[in-house]
C-alpha cells in the first residue's frame, strides 16, 4: 500500500519530470542544439566518381525570440564551415507562429542568410509559410512572395519551377527547384499549389544528373526516375518525436516521409528535420539540423 507521504513524493517527482521535459522541449532542443547530419550515397543516374557535397538548410521560421536574425547568421556561419560545393535552401523562412515576441522582417533574415557561400552558389525554394504569411500574395494570387524578393535582393538564386545547370564540363549536374505545393489557401484545411514538376523537368536538356528541391516531400511519388535525389523539408521530423512516434506530421502520407533517407522504386529522397519551429515553439526528439550530403 502506498502511504500518503509516498504518494505526494511520487506526485512531486512526476511534476518535476514534466517541468524538466517541458523545459528541454521548449528551450534546450529548439534553441541550443544544432546538428550536422551526414549522408553518403551514390543514387541511380549519378555518375560513379563524380563527387559533390550538398549542404542543405530548411525551415528557419524567422521570429523573435526563437529564431532571430542573429541566430540565423550564426547557423549560416556554421554551415559555411561544412565544405559544401553547393548550398540549398528548402523553404519556410517566414514564421507562422503566434507565440512570438516579435517579427523578423524579411530584409533582416535574408541579409543573415546571404552570409552563405559555396562554389556553385546558394539556391533557394519556398515553402507554404512563405506564401501563407504574405497577405498580399494570398489576396491577389501573386506568383511570388516577399520572401522571393528578399532573397533575390541578396543575390541568392531563387527557384520557382526552374532548373539550372551547374558543375564543370567534365562533371555537370542540374539543380531543379519546385514552387510550393501548398501555396494558396483556398478554404478550411485546403490549399492549391503552384508546383509544376513536368514543366520544371522539361527545362533539363541533357543527361547530366538532377537534384530536385521540393519543400513538401508529398511530391515524391510523382518524381521521375530521371531525378537522382529529391531534397525536402517541411515536416520538421515531426517536430515532436516520441521514440519513433510522431503524432503530428503535416503530410497527406502521414509518417511515410516524416524524416530521413527514403528509397522507393530506386528513387531517393532525403527529408530534413529543419531548423525552426512551426505552430508551437517546441521540439523534442527532432533537434535542429543541417544536412551534409556527399554524392558519389
Amino acid at each position: 500500500m502506498i502511504t500518503r507521504r509516498t504518494f505526494f513524493k511520487l506526485l512531486a517527482g512526476t511534476a518535476a519530470g514534466i517541468l524538466t521535459l517541458g523545459g528541454y522541449a521548449g528551450a534546450v532542443e529548439p534553441l541550443l542544439r544544432l546538428e550536422a547530419t551526414p549522408y553518403k550515397l551514390t543514387p541511380p543516374h549519378w555518375p560513379k566518381g563524380q563527387k559533390l557535397r550538398i549542404v542543405a538548410l530548411a525551415d528557419f521560421h524567422a521570429c523573435e525570440p526563437w529564431m532571430p536574425a542573429e541566430r540565423i547568421a550564426s547557423i549560416c556561419d556554421y554551415a559555411n564551415t561544412l565544405g559544401g560545393d553547393v548550398i540549398v535552401l528548402l523553404g519556410d523562412y517566414m514564421s507562422g507562429m503566434k507565440l512570438v515576441t516579435g517579427v523578423v522582417p524579411p530584409a533582416e533574415w535574408a541579409k543573415a542568410i546571404s552570409r552563405l557561400k559555396a562554389p556553385y552558389g546558394v539556391h533557394a525554394i519556398f515553402g507554404n509559410h512563405d506564401w501563407w504569411q504574405d497577405p498580399e500574395a494570398q489576396k491577389l494570387r501573386l506568383k511570388e512572395t516577399v520572401a522571393h524578393k528578399a532573397l533575390r535582393a541578396e543575390g541568392i538564386t531563387v527557384h520557382s519551377n526552374t532548373a539550372v545547370k551547374l558543375g564543370t564540363d567534365e562533371h555537370p549536374f542540374w539543380i531543379a527547384g519546385l514552387e510550393d505545393q501548398w501555396a494558396y489557401l483556398t478554404g478550411r484545411h485546403t490549399q492549391r499549389g503552384l508546383d509544376d514538376l513536368p514543366g520544371t523537368m522539361a527545362q533539363i536538356t541533357d543527361d547530366a544528373p538532377v537534384i530536385l528541391l521540393a519543400h513538401e516531400p508529398d511530391i515524391f511519388p510523382k518524381v521521375p526516375e530521371r531525378v537522382s535525389l529529391t531534397l525536402s523539408g517541411h515536416t520538421h521530423g515531426g517536430q515532436v518525436n516520441l521514440f519513433g512516434w510522431t503524432p503530428v506530421v503535416p503530410s497527406r502520407f502521414g509518417s511515410r516521409y516524416v524524416y530521413g533517407h527514403k528509397v522507393e522504386d530506386g528513387r531517393n529522397l532525403i527529408v530534413s528535420g529543419g531548423l525552426g519551429c512551426s505552430i508551437a515553439p517546441v521540439r523534442f526528439g527532432s533537434p535542429p539540423e543541417i544536412l551534409v550530403i556527399d554524392l558519389g
